[in-house]
């Protein structure tokens, strides 16, 4: 049976970036993938390399830069909510999950992807993810998808432990990294490199060994 993948992230990136090739894969398999984009990272820091975007074009550009990268991944269905970057945490935790609910109801996921709870490191990523697990917890026990979270902060990884899963996406690294191409205004400072003819054969492959895994670690819900 076909899974149903529900990505939900705060910027525009956060789709691609440690989990465009797990997002290709479920897309080459079949499933149904939709993307929340609760944000258009307005406040980013990044303006690109050379700068090519200022504080009053980056919405525009990113937004754009999501639409290429979900098309490089094979994403149709990309839900953008337009909020204000950097305020998910201080928005009512019940509001971000009735807006998830919404999307949960309509699309009814056996999977969802977002960063785990506490780890996220921003405090957007850390705002949305609290919001879907308080929105998935108000399902009955055996309607509730599987949450895979990602883990950025070290800390998370030494209290988690170990991945529940790894994924290894060498086989559509190439097209993970159209989809990071993409996010340019993002990605280019360091993307450039996979690109650069005066690195060595050696350096390309390592670089592209670092995109071809991707780990997940299941979110186990309290006792609700």
């Amino acid at each position: 049976m076909n899974e149903r993948v529900l990505a939900i992230y705060p910027h525009p990136d956060d789709e691609t970036i440690g989990k465009a090739g797990t997002l290709i894969n479920h897309v080459k398999n079949g499933d149904e993938v939709t993307l929340i984009c609760a944000t258009m990272g307005q406040m980013g820091r990044k303006m690109g390399k050379p700068f090519f975007a200022n504080r009053e074009t980056l919405t525009a550009i990113r937004k754009k830069e999501l639409l290429d990268a979900c098309e490089a991944i094979g994403i149709r269905d990309v839900r953008m909510w337009m909020m204000q970057d950097k305020t998910l945490q201080f928005r009512e935790k019940s509001f971000l999950a009735d807006k998830v609910q919404a999307v949960m109801d309509e699309v009814k996921p056996t999977l969802v992807y977002s960063y785990y709870p506490e780890y996220g490191v921003h405090p957007d990523h850390d705002a949305l993810s609290d919001a879907t697990i308080l929105a998935i917890n108000r399902l009955p026990r055996k309607e509730r998808p599987v949450f895979l979270g990602s883990v950025i902060s070290r800390e998370g990884q030494d209290e988690l432990g170990a991945p529940d899963i790894i994924n290894d996406v060498s086989h559509v690294v190439h097209e993970k990294i159209k989809a990071l191409q993409a996010h340019r205004s993002q990605t280019e400072h360091w993307l450039v490199a996979v690109t650069d003819p005066s690195i060595s054969v050696q350096e390309r492959k390592e670089l592209l060994e670092k995109q071809s895994q991707e780990q997940f670690w299941i979110y186990r819900h309290k006792n609700i």
